[in-house]
């Protein structure tokens, strides 16, 4: 068999073009089934209506999903990714309680960076915990919940305690309650002052703020419970 030697006009990019092209046409799809998914929920929402409205045919969305569910699992998880993408940002052993807490936020408040894309994420999530599909619970048990457990670890090897003392569990909550804040508490921002997370140099001079007020908390966690110490 002779094998024929490409014409020299044949472009050579054609296959990463047509990749790109593919990229495009997926991302498409992602950022309209976001808007609508976060609109109208799983159950209102058809794939017809979202092939539509991507400028696609419905056929590609199983092609790139596999069906509805596929896509709705990508939708969920892939802009905001999964809190345990963030542990090695904070867990090392070698990184200072100030240097872990930073990575920490600057990890958690990235996303904001990304403007409406957050904004359809957060209500998309709020819609998951009211109208379930097994997602929140399954991002809680592979996502949350290790994240926590790899704080707690930080938190405990800090103050000299174990990971399961109740001071840990509660400094988790209120160091996390920071960032989480940010994102439940956009449209409260944005009216009353919107200059806190307008733009990126913002977003990361508020993580170096929560940052300082989580140094403070574990401090005077640590104050307190060599206070207690002292006094047995």
């Amino acid at each position: 068999m002779t094998v024929q030697t490409p014409p020299e006009h044949m472009p050579l990019q054609a296959e990463p073009a047509r990749r790109s092209d593919g990229e495009a046409a997926r991302e498409r799809l992602l950022h309209t089934a976001l808007r609508l998914f976060a609109q109208h929920g799983f159950s209102k929402t058809s794939t017809r209506q979202i092939a539509a409205e991507a400028g696609a045919n419905v056929g590609a969305i199983a092609y790139y999903f596999g069906d509805k569910q596929g896509l709705y699992r990508a939708v969920y998880q892939e802009p905001l990714g999964s809190a345990c993408d963030d542990i090695s940002g904070f867990a090392p052993e070698q990184l200072t309680l100030e240097q872990a807490l930073r990575g920490l936020y600057d990890n958690f408040l990235a996303p904001l960076k990304r403007g409406e894309i957050v904004r359809l994420c957060m209500r998309l999530h709020y819609r998951e915990m009211v109208e379930p599909t097994g997602l929140w619970q399954e991002e809680i048990n592979t996502g949350i919940a290790p994240y926590q457990a790899a704080l707690a670890q930080v938190l405990a090897r800090h103050l000299g305690v174990d990971a399961q003392h109740p001071s840990v569990q509660r400094l988790i909550v209120s160091i996390v309650a920071q960032g989480v804040f940010s994102f439940m508490g956009q449209d409260v921002f944005e009216r009353t002052m919107p200059e806190l997370f307008a733009t990126p140099e913002a977003i990361d001079t508020m993580a170096e703020h929560y940052t300082r007020c989580a140094l403070a908390m574990v401090e005077a966690e640590r104050f307190r419970l060599n206070t207690l110490a002292q006094s047995l």
